[in-house]
């Protein structure tokens, strides 16, 4: 009888070592982190957002603008001189005392809040927008509310985003230059980029160096990084654009990007956390009634009969109190569970419709539905936007054939060697990425 002889033990396969796997994991991360910037559609709302809060109110204002901002003001300018040299607030309306120079300022900046809007020149909209916002903030710093906080917040923040990667005039142009080089020709060279870095120079000079940009340190290192990176980054474009440099510059607006688009979604949770926790402490939310007594204010009845209706219903009343403490405090824990917290988000929303509605704050509603929306699901952004793309197409489709042929200086078809619209989510956009996609720093 043969005996086989014994098998040897088959190795075991060694455990993954985790340092190993530590290291790829963060590797991702990085990679992730800077080869694009995170967000494109959130971050395209929140520019279209705050820009049209602003842009509305200061036209709605416009009547007013002396009152309020202007020469008439019962905050004078003398007196706006003695607050900003104690709080070393920044205001380029505090340059002169003259009714001109408040005229040339509020114009410019109801331009830069629509250039930013339409996401033409980007970077450069959205300094000078940052620039009037704070300019008219500081200048009568009585005149607002907590809407107005959030925009002066979110004004330095979209200085630092790439906010035009899709629904703006930037990306188009970026397109339709992609696909010139595609075809043949040579990109159209760009000539406002420069321009606007050579005439905001001298200005920023002369600014510093007459001690015009306030006492803090941040906003002259601030917008002395911004002019010097766009030289940077049109040298980069001009002679290396497949370069490590130009790589290098993308990495960096990269970081800055997805680095702000954090700092706003924990400013968003910050704002909702502190607001519910106060209000829990308080007794008349305490018991059910806060909601009421806003409603009796003549000064916040827009619609006394529809405000009557609701603070007539005691249950009404103490569900919309208790739903609003709730929602609050409840909403920064909810963000790592989608489905939660897209409840809770289009909750939140409608909160402030129904604020911008009963107690006439539209603006405040329309700066916190513009915060809100760092936190919208991309899925939801895109059938947006495809749905108003397909609204534009059937818009212009009514339109005389005429009024839209070239020769009429209408808008034309242009050959195209993007994907088709359902390749491109249906939004009509190319899909961004971190090498382009996005305004640059010159414009």
């Amino acid at each position: 009888m043969t005996t086989t002889p014994p098998t040897a033990p088959v190795a075991s396969r060694p455990a993954p070592d985790r340092i190993t796997a530590a290291g790829t994991a963060l590797a991702r991360a990085i990679q992730r982190v800077t080869a694009s910037a995170l967000g494109p559609y959130q971050s395209a709302v929140i520019r279209i957002g705050f820009a049209a809060t602003y842009l509305f109110f200061l036209v709605r204002e416009l009547p007013h603008r002396h009152e309020l901002y202007g020469p008439d003001s019962p905050w004078h300018w003398d007196l706006a001189r003695q607050l900003t040299a104690g709080n070393e607030a920044f205001s380029v309306l505090l340059w002169s005392d003259s009714v001109l120079w408040f005229e040339v300022v509020y114009a410019l900046t109801v331009l830069s809040a629509a250039g930013l809007l339409l996401g033409w020149r980007t970077r450069t909209m959205s300094v000078l927008f940052m620039v009037g916002v704070l300019s008219v903030q500081n200048r009568s710093v009585f005149m607002g509310d907590g809407g107005d906080n959030v925009i002066h917040l979110m004004a330095i923040y979209l200085v630092l985003t790439r906010c035009a990667q899709v629904w703006s005039l930037d990306a188009r142009r970026a397109a339709r230059d992609t696909e010139r080089g595609a075809q043949g020709p040579a990109p159209r060279r760009d000539v406002v980029g420069p321009v606007f870095w050579a005439v905001l120079g001298p200005v920023l000079l002369g600014a510093t160096l007459m001690d015009g940009l306030g006492g803090t340190w941040w906003l002259p290192v601030l917008l002395w990084i911004l002019w010097l990176s766009a030289a940077a980054w049109w040298a980069a474009n001009r002679f290396a654009p497949g370069g490590q440099p130009r790589a290098l510059l993308d990495v960096l607006a990269n970081l800055a990007h997805n680095a702000t688009l954090v700092v706003i979604m924990v400013e968003v949770c910050l704002i909702y956390a502190t607001a519910g926790w106060y209000k829990i402490q308080g007794s008349r939310w305490q018991d059910g009634t806060a909601l009421y007594y806003p409603l009796k204010l003549d000064y916040f009845a827009p619609w006394p009969a529809l405000s009557d209706v609701l603070a007539s219903s005691g249950l009404m009343v103490m569900v919309l109190t208790y739903a609003t403490v709730i929602v609050q405090v409840a909403f920064p824990f909810t963000l790592f569970n989608r489905r939660l917290k897209n409840v809770l988000l289009v909750i939140m929303i409608g909160e402030h419709a129904g604020i911008a509605v009963l107690l006439g704050l539209p603006f405040f509603s329309m700066a916190m539905i513009a915060a809100d929306a760092v936190f919208l699901p991309t899925v939801f952004l895109v059938w947006l936007g495809g749905r108003a793309a397909l609204g534009r197409r059937r818009l212009l489709g009514w339109l005389p054939r005429r009024s839209r042929s070239p020769e009429a200086g209408g808008p034309r078809e242009v050959p195209t060697a993007r994907p088709a619209p359902e390749e491109r989510d249906g939004t009509g956009e190319a899909p961004p990425h971190g090498t382009g996609g996005g305004h640059t720093l010159v414009g």
